[in-house]
C-alpha cells in the first residue's frame, strides 16, 4: 500500500517536472550556439505578478514563439474615469489600448501606464488575485463540506473530515491554544484561516503554470499586517508596560525602550520576509536547475544538453520533494509565530 502511494507521488513529481520544462522554459535557437541562454526573463516572468495567466508557448511554421494565455480583467481608474477591458487587448504589450481620450501602454515589466502620464489607480484582477480567489473558493468548499459532514455524521469522521480533522486539531491545540492560553478561542478562526490560506497557496504554487502567490511580498505584507493589527489591538496593560517600562535598570531605560518599540515592528516584518523569501527561493531554485539544460544546449548543443538533463531532473525532483515539506512548514511557522506574538500581547502578569 505504501509502495503504491510512493510510486504515485513519484509519478506526479516527474509529471510536474516535465511540465515545468515544457511550460516554463523558453528554448533557445538551436542553430545559434554562440549566444548563451539567459534564464532570468523566464524565471522573473514566473515569480512576478502579471495581468494575464500565461500557460505555454507554441511555435509557428517559421519557428517564432507565440504565447498562449488566459486574459484577465483590466480595471483602471484614471482622473475619475473607470475603464474596464481584457488584458488580451494589449496583445502581450505590443499594442496600446485607447479608451476615449486616454491611451494605455503595458510596459515590459507588466505595469500599465497612461501615455500622457496621468495618474492611474490599478485595481485589475491580476494572476495572483485570480489565484487567491481560486484558493479562497477551494478553502471555503473544503471547510464547508467538513462542517456539513459533522452535522450529518456525529460519530467517526469520514472522507474529507478524516483528512482535515487531525490538521485542524493540531493547529488549534498544539499551535494556537499552546501559545495563546485561555483566551485562544477569540483568535482561532483567524489563525486557522491564515494557516490553510498559506498552505493551499503554497501547494498551488507548485503546480506548473500556477501563480506565485505566497512568493509575492505584497501578499505576505498584508498577512503580516493582520497579525500586527490584531496583536496591537489585543495588547493588555502588561504588554505595553513591558514595552514602555521594561524590567531593566534605570540607566538602561534609554536603550531598552527604543529597542522594545522597534521590536513591535520587526516582528511582523520578520513574518513577511520569511514567508516571501522561502517560497520565492524554492521557485527560483527549481527553475534555475531546469534552465541549466537550455544553457548547456545553447553553448554546447543537444548532445551536452541530453547529458546534463538527467542530473538536472533528479535535482529538481529532490528540490520539489523539499518544497512539499516547505509548503507545510512555512504555513506552520507563520501561524506559530503569529500565535506567539498574540500570546505575548494577551498574557497576564505573573
Amino acid at each position: 500500500m505504501l509502495k503504491s502511494k510512493l510510486k504515485t507521488v513519484f509519478a506526479l513529481l516527474i509529471f510536474c517536472t516535465t511540465s515545468f520544462i515544457e511550460a516554463k522554459a523558453e528554448r533557445p535557437d538551436k542553430s545559434n550556439l554562440t549566444e548563451a541562454y539567459d534564464p532570468k526573463p523566464m524565471i522573473m516572468h514566473h515569480v512576478l505578478n502579471a495581468h494575464e495567466w500565461h500557460l505555454f508557448d507554441y511555435k509557428d511554421s517559421e519557428g517564432k514563439p507565440h504565447p498562449v494565455s488566459i486574459p484577465l480583467p483590466i480595471i483602471l481608474i484614471t482622473e475619475g474615469n473607470l475603464d474596464v477591458f481584457l488584458s488580451s487587448d494589449f496583445k502581450h504589450g505590443q499594442v496600446a489600448v485607447e479608451k476615449g481620450n486616454r491611451t494605455y501602454i503595458l510596459d515590459e515589466h507588466g505595469h500599465i501606464n497612461e501615455e500622457n502620464g496621468a495618474p492611474i489607480i490599478d485595481v485589475s484582477i491580476t494572476k495572483n488575485v485570480a489565484s487567491m480567489l481560486i484558493s479562497v473558493l477551494l478553502l471555503l468548499l473544503l471547510l464547508k463540506s467538513t462542517a456539513k459532514g459533522y452535522k450529518r455524521n456525529k460519530y467517526a469522521p469520514k472522507r474529507i473530515q478524516a483528512f482535515l480533522e487531525p490538521i485542524i486539531l493540531f493547529v488549534r491545540d498544539d499551535i494556537i491554544k499552546a501559545n495563546i492560553g485561555p483566551k485562544y478561542e477569540r483568535y482561532t478562526s483567524f489563525l486557522l484561516t491564515v494557516f490553510f490560506f498559506i498552505l493551499i497557496n503554497n501547494f498551488m504554487g507548485l503546480i506548473p503554470g500556477s501563480a506565485n502567490v505566497t512568493g509575492n511580498i505584497s501578499v505576505t505584507l498584508v498577512l503580516a499586517m493582520f497579525t500586527f493589527v490584531i496583536t496591537t489591538i489585543s495588547g493588555n496593560k502588561n504588554y505595553w508596560k513591558h514595552i514602555f517600562n521594561p524590567p531593566t535598570p534605570l540607566l538602561l531605560m534609554p536603550i531598552m525602550i527604543p529597542i522594545e518599540i522597534f521590536g513591535v515592528f520587526t516582528k511582523p516584518f520578520a513574518l513577511m520576509i520569511r514567508l516571501f523569501a522561502n517560497i520565492t527561493a524554492g521557485h527560483i531554485t527549481i527553475l534555475s536547475l531546469i534552465s541549466l539544460i537550455f544553457m548547456v544546449q545553447s553553448q554546447s548543443g543537444n548532445g551536452a544538453a541530453f547529458g546534463v538533463a538527467p542530473l538536472s531532473v533528479l535535482f529538481v525532483l529532490f528540490i520539489m520533494l523539499i518544497e512539499l515539506l516547505v509548503a507545510f512548514l512555512q504555513a506552520y511557522i507563520f501561524t506559530l509565530l503569529s500565535a506567539v506574538f498574540i500570546g505575548l500581547a494577551v498574557a497576564e502578569d505573573h
